[in-house]
């Protein structure tokens, strides 16, 4: 690559002489300009006479000082190519210090591209639409007393404030919203119907699971998207719940299942039992409005509700209590976003108070106007707390490069002491040598950017599947754009410079006397050994503060994987099925699943087989009521109870033992009396100092009662993190108002994978419109809900390596420098009797008082900066001393390790040959 550009350097030189001429002519023709003019004024004549008598003797002046300008700039362009082709011949004169120094600026670079690469993605890209920057989503601040306080659907998050942020809204508000006057013009309205059920879509007789977002009639004409094949969806398909049975498929649908044919126009597919008619298909990078990175599959009019996704209570499009679908608009230009709040704030109080009654001590709340250029993005807002952390650590690892080719490139200049002093000497100012050894900075900044762009875009997936289920798509894709490759562009300019000023600026210190004599290196490499020892000292403190870092979350990795979940997470497989309303509906739904549990169930190698709502450490978990009978109810949120709906042998699956009482039996049937068990942690709250077998309680007031019949040992139920909280379980059987999909685990005498297909048949032979969905083992599900914590650990170890190993090389670096630059005295120390064994030791030493003062510098600066990122850790503290120690004993034997061979070279100089050395 080198040799490339230099002979396209060499192309220039050509045009070099003939700016040179036209610039020494121009000035030539000027000064003959100025001297006639003098003259002419010494005669008697006014100076603009004489400027237009002297001009018109020498002819178009102007075109002339125009020449001499453009000589002037393009003489300026050739220095620079002079300068870098100049600065890459030395590059090359050095191949081992150019490639290491290459190599450390390229992992630099790399590790920032990559991070950058995902918090980009997951931070700033848009929505694949026309003018994403106006979009504009309706969202309010959940409170105590709100309208909505019970009956909201869909994500959260809480902001800056401390609120609780929601974006869901009921079908009949949004219908009052759009014939309002308000500053967003005309609403539209979609629902990410992945946040509530599966869909499962057979298609040539397979049946798999699909996502897809409802949308309302203008969602395609006002979001600015239209089809490459057929056409949108449009208001008429909107028009009357139940009708508009059509859809459009997404380009990557499209690609996956089509094949791209054009023939997927007019073709029907059934989604959730309904026959839907394909009639159009989405622009190539469109996925919806619901997220940016993960397209959607399938998008169906807002009328198709009662049909694809049904509720027993009716349909949610004519249900004003329930705020589930999100609003969008576009903001109007010459309108701000607080006059737009205020405008909406005024619309969504007159349609909640149009649409619903609002009881006495409930209030409307209050409206916020969210950017909508990114959808709800919920993935994003999951990576925005851990991201400003990734990238300071991938900053300290950049910074730790830009010190170790500082002093690489300070070692080599040792060299070049005589070079600069005979420049100097033949009149070179000092800034035409800062700009020269910056140049060389710049082309070795700029080689390293360009494998670093490489190295980024090759680990641009690696953090995204590690913050991912291992059974699933990525939840962020990167998109690597002109903006990655103008972040390097920038980084990599600010790299060179970083480590380019500093040997620029020792070289202007370089005495010229000194310099052009014998013996004159003694002050100079004197001074730089000085640098060289604080920059080592530097590198050592910032590697010392990324092997904490690596330390403290490879220990919360630890902890949290020695932590016991009360339950046996080995051998245990899981799925989800979750019937088609349509055809199943209660309690037909109750039926087919427990089908399909004695169909698995009979399975060989299978041991046993139950169902749950709620998968164990899944981050989810179901809460109701817990209202003992003969107690006084308990008031504010510690009445609400999580519980799970199992089935009978879910205690015996999940190897939860049962302290006392019993499990459940084959006397528990869907006819029979509703009976619980609760575990210890329940017990304790409910019931201390008094027995609760036989005692009811009900999950809502005038609800069926059931019996505790049993309690169990505690076990975590949704985050591994968290401390085992109350929880009751009951019958799935039992439950007259089950809805949704059930989890089924599967306890095998062998690798759970390997009964992956023998299920999927098992499953098919009962009804094979049932697909599996999300199929894992549970240990695979609790490493998902710890993957923050993982992909913390790997990343940091691996900056933690990279550093250890930029370390070494500058021990290794400055140890041998010193040993060169003490030749002489180490072989006086030799001929006055010093022993071998002596001079290791005094190397080492030496060596080790450096790596003693930058371990130390390191754990004060882990002290302070380790509490940044506190909350991130579980089980030990940011000042934990096993870790600081362990981080100082590693950093400490690499350094030993890396000043040996320096060290042991130098006990093996002759005494004769080292006092001529000079």
């Amino acid at each position: 690559m080198i040799s490339l550009i230099l002979r396209f350097i060499s192309r220039v030189r050509g045009l070099f002489g003939q700016a040179t001429a036209n610039r020494e002519f121009g000035d030539e023709i000027a000064m003959h300009l100025e001297l006639l003019t003098e003259r002419l004024i010494r005669q008697g004549m006014s100076r603009e006479d004489a400027v237009c008598v002297a001009r018109r003797q020498f002819g178009n002046v102007g075109l002339i000082q125009e020449r001499q300008r453009d000589a002037r700039a393009f003489l300026w362009i050739a220095t620079v190519f002079q300068d870098v082709r100049y600065g890459l011949r030395m590059l090359a004169k050095n191949p081992g210090v150019t490639a290491i120094a290459i190599t450390s600026v390229a992992l630099g670079i790399g590790a920032n591209t990559s991070i950058f690469t995902v918090a980009k993605a997951a931070l700033f890209d848009a929505l694949s639409v026309p003018r994403p920057e106006q979009l504009r989503l309706l969202a309010f601040a959940q409170g105590d007393r709100s309208v909505a306080q019970h009956d909201n659907w869909g994500d959260f998050y809480s902001d800056a404030q401390g609120r609780t942020v929601i974006a869901s809204f009921s079908y009949p508000i949004y219908q009052a919203l759009r014939h309002r006057d308000h500053s967003l013009g005309d609403l539209f309205a979609f629902v990410d119907l992945g946040q509530f059920e599966h869909l499962s879509a057979t298609i040539d007789g397979h049946a798999e699971v699909v996502t897809a977002e409802l949308v309302s009639g203008n969602f395609f004409q006002r979001i600015g998207v239209g089809t490459v094949l057929g056409r949108p969806i449009e208001p008429a398909d909107d028009a009357i719940p139940g009708s508009g049975a059509v859809a459009v498929v997404s380009d990557s649908f499209w690609a996956r299942r089509f094949n791209r044919s054009p023939s997927v126009i007019g073709k029907t597919v059934d989604v959730n039992l309904t026959p839907v008619m394909i009639i159009g298909v989405a622009p190539r990078g469109f996925s919806g409005a619901s997220h940016v990175h993960t397209p959607q599959d399938l998008f169906m009019p807002l009328s198709m509700q009662p049909v694809v996704f049904p509720r027993e209570a009716g349909s949610l499009l004519s249900d004003s209590d329930t705020w589930w679908i999100q609003i969008m608009g576009r903001r109007q230009p010459g309108i701000s976003d607080e006059e737009g709040r205020a405008s909406l704030a005024v619309s969504l109080s007159q349609a909640v108070r149009s649409t619903m009654t609002i009881p006495k001590d409930r209030t409307v709340p209050p409206l916020l106007l969210l950017p909508g250029g990114r959808g709800w993005n919920y993935a994003a807002q999951e990576l925005e707390h851990p991201m400003p952390y990734l990238l300071a650590l991938a900053g300290l690892v950049l910074l730790l490069s830009c010190v170790n080719v500082a002093n690489l490139l300070l070692a080599r200049s040792a060299s070049r002491i005589r070079e600069i002093s005979v420049r100097l000497a033949l009149g070179a100012g000092k800034t035409r040598v800062v700009l020269q050894m910056l140049t060389e900075s710049l082309c070795l900044s700029a080689l390293g950017g360009s494998a670093g762009l490489l190295i980024g875009y090759l680990g641009r997936n690696i953090l995204p599947q590690l913050l991912s289920p291992s059974w699933g798509p990525a939840t962020v894709s990167t998109r690597f754009d002109w903006r990655v490759f103008e972040f390097t562009c920038v980084i990599s300019i600010l790299t060179g410079l970083g480590f380019g000023v500093g040997p620029a600026w020792q070289a202007t210190r370089t005495s010229v006397i000194a310099g052009l004599r014998d013996g004159g290196r003694t002050m100079t490499d004197s001074r730089k050994g000085i640098t060289g020892k604080t920059l080592v000292i530097l590198q050592v403190s910032l590697c010392m503060l990324l092997l904490v870092s690596a330390g403290l979350f490879l220990r919360t990795l630890a902890n949290l994987n020695a932590l016991d979940p009360g339950f046996n997470k080995r051998g245990l497989l899981l799925f989800a099925i979750e019937p088609p309303a349509q055809r199943y509906p209660a309690p037909k739904n109750v039926e087919i699943l427990h089908q399909v549990e004695e169909k698995v169930a009979s399975l060989p190698g299978v041991q046993s087989v139950t169902l749950s709502k709620e998968a164990l450490l899944a981050q989810s978990r179901s809460e109701s009521d817990f209202v003992p009978d003969g107690r006084l109810r308990i008031s504010g949120r510690d009445r609400h109870v999580p519980f799970n709906s199992v089935g009978p042998s879910f205690f015996t699956t999940m190897g939860i033992p049962i302290l006392y009482g019993r499990p459940f039996d084959s006397r528990d049937t869907s006819n029979s009396r509703g009976v619980a068990v609760i575990n210890a942690a329940l017990a304790r709250k409910q019931f201390a100092g008094t027995n609760p077998m036989g005692a009811f309680f009900r999950m809502k007031e005038g609800g069926e009662p059931f019996e505790i019949v049993g309690v169990c040992a505690d076990a975590k139920y949704a985050w591994l993190r968290s401390d085992v909280s109350p929880t009751f379980y009951v019958l799935y059987t039992q439950q007259k108002e089950l809805q949704g999909s059930m989890t089924f685990e599967v306890r095998t005498r062998g690798n759970p994978r390997d009964f992956a297909g023998a299920i999927r048949g098992a499953v098919e032979s009962v009804d094979k419109d049932l697909p599996l969905i999300d199929v894992r083992t549970q240990e695979e599900q609790i490493e998902a809900t710890i993957g923050p914590e993982r992909s913390f650990a790997i990343v940091t170890t691996g900056f933690g390596i990279l550093a250890l190993v930029l370390a070494s090389i500058g021990v290794y670096g400055v140890v041998t420098a010193g040993v060169s630059r003490r030749v002489n005295e180490i072989g006086v120390r030799m001929a006055l009797g010093a022993r071998a064994d002596q001079v290791v030791r005094m190397v080492i030493s030496e060596a080790m008082s450096l790596t003693f003062a930058g371990v130390c510098g390191g754990v004060c600066s882990a002290l302070l900066v380790t509490r940044l990122w506190g909350s991130l850790l579980f089980g030990l503290k940011p000042t934990d001393l096993l870790t600081l120690a362990g981080a100082g004993l590693i950093l400490s034997v690499v350094a030993l390790l890396a000043s040996w061979a320096p060290a042991h070279r130098a006990s093996r100089v002759q005494p004769v040959r080292a006092l001529r050395h000079e």
